[in-house]
């Protein structure tokens, strides 16, 4: 599972080291690196193993192949999305493409969302956290919680 968050700095040649907990989880998963596009939803990037992306595939292929919504979910989330590698010190190359959609210049904070993970620029993070957890706050009584 991705659990908390790690900031780290990209290097001279534009790579990052992934959170060794990350790798851990994706390597007991049988994967040597992830997947990663951009997120609709914030200037950041999404971030998963590649069965998740295949289960997203998989769901998109379930549309309607004449409605034009199954081309946009395609072509926003599989046409965007690259396969991310570890190297040798654990540390991936994400493309220019992908840190101008979060706003990445320096340095890359790695946020654990369970099955997923996310990629953001530190500072736009920071913001959007305090924001999360107002609305958390807010809706906190329509968590369903169930005790097995």
């Amino acid at each position: 599972m991705f659990l908390s968050n790690f900031e780290n700095k990209i290097d001279k040649k534009g790579r990052v080291s992934v959170p060794a907990t990350f790798r851990s989880y994706l390597n007991s998963l049988g994967y040597n690196g992830f997947i990663s596009y951009p997120s609709f939803n914030h200037s950041a990037l999404e971030a998963c193993s590649q069965e998740r992306i295949e289960r997203l595939s998989n769901t998109i292929d379930s549309l309607n192949p004449f409605e034009e919504k199954r081309d946009y979910f395609a072509t926003s989330v599989l046409s965007e999305s690259e396969s991310l590698q570890f190297d040798t010190e654990g540390r991936v190359s994400i493309s220019e493409k992908l840190l101008g959609h979060a706003k990445i210049k320096n340095n890359i904070l790695f946020v654990g969302l369970g099955k997923t993970f996310q990629i953001w620029e530190p500072k736009n993070f920071e913001k959007f956290k305090s924001f999360a957890r107002k609305k958390a706050f807010q809706n906190r009584s329509n968590l369903k919680w169930e005790n097995k």
